[in-house]
């Protein structure tokens, strides 16, 4: 998993509440088990129509948004079903920051899992937030993990708090594999011990 530490980029709005899954996946491209390639489906019944054309009008079509890696959006975000793809979808676009007041809590949970960071503000900050994020490619916002820091165009800076677990882990971009490999010598400790004491369960 991709470390997360520092990230300076153009934020795209997306103010609409009760954001879910299969909004930002559609069930149709659920199949596939590779976390590649989501990206060009990502919010795919908004960004495209009928006929598979870019619907200019959707935030992420529109020049100013297309290389966004940080999503601020309204609340409730992530919320329906449990679909991992939601987020392999937000990061094989580039997305690796979601701001809301508040998100659900699988989603929430998948974010940490695949290097995203979902940060939770206060409806006022993100009102700010919002209004940064729409002066489009000029104005950029950055966010500081380690010093858990929002940072807006015109230097006004929101604090975020984050569990020190979570956080811990986007730091050194470990999931639930990573973390297991952090204790590869106490597993073969323990496999060691277990061949002498249980030896007919490696027969």
């Amino acid at each position: 998993m991709d470390k997360f530490n520092k990230l300076t980029a153009v934020a795209a709005p997306m103010p609409l509440v009760n954001i879910d899954t299969d909004m930002i996946i559609p069930k149709q491209f659920l199949k596939t088990i590779k976390r590649e390639g989501l990206g060009k489906n990502l919010f795919a019944e908004m960004r495209y129509d009928n006929d598979g054309n870019e619907n200019e009008d959707f935030v992420l079509n529109k020049p100013a948004y297309r290389n966004a890696q940080i999503l601020v959006a309204g609340d409730n975000f992530g919320c329906g079903s449990s679909r991992e793809h939601a987020p392999w979808s937000l990061k094989d676009f580039g997305i690796r920051c979601v701001i809301s007041t508040s998100f659900a809590d699988i989603f929430h949970n998948n974010c940490f899992r695949n290097g995203i960071l979902p940060i939770e503000v206060t409806h006022e900050q993100l009102e700010k937030l919002m209004d940064d994020a729409e002066r489009g490619a000029n104005a950029t916002i950055s966010v500081d993990l380690e010093a858990q820091e929002i940072h807006g165009p015109d230097g006004g800076v929101i604090k975020f708090d984050i569990d020190h677990f979570n956080k811990h882990c986007l730091l050194e971009g470990l999931d639930e594999i990573g973390l297991t490999m952090k204790k590869e010598d106490k597993v073969t400790e323990f496999e060691e011990i277990r061949k002498i004491d249980q030896p007919w369960l490696h027969l």
